[in-house]
């Protein structure tokens, strides 16, 4: 996810579900952080999605901090959209 203003931020989340209850903010930042995040995701092709207002709730948490889950639904959306991508990727 990446967030646009005059500094790009990016946040990166990861979920297992067979080992983790809830998904984890893995890399954070802004600026040329931000940057190198989303070439990480481009390079490995992980999909990413621009959410402004859900990058800058997930920015305020820890490293390996597991979302809130106030949080879960508006993520939850985000993991249907990598699922969606992913599935039309193999078709």
């Amino acid at each position: 996810m990446s967030r646009e203003n005059k500094r790009r931020e990016a946040v990166a989340l990861r979920y297992d579900s067979e080992r983790e209850g809830a998904p984890r903010v893995t890399a954070k930042g802004k600026g040329q952080t931000a940057e190198n995040i989303l070439q990480k995701a481009r390079e490995n092709s992980i999909p990413v999605q621009k959410d402004s207002s859900l990058t800058g709730l997930l920015s305020q948490l820890e490293l390996n901090q597991t979302i809130p889950e106030d949080l879960y639904q508006a993520v939850a959306e985000v993991f249907a959209f990598i699922y969606k991508i992913d599935k039309e990727a193999k078709s």
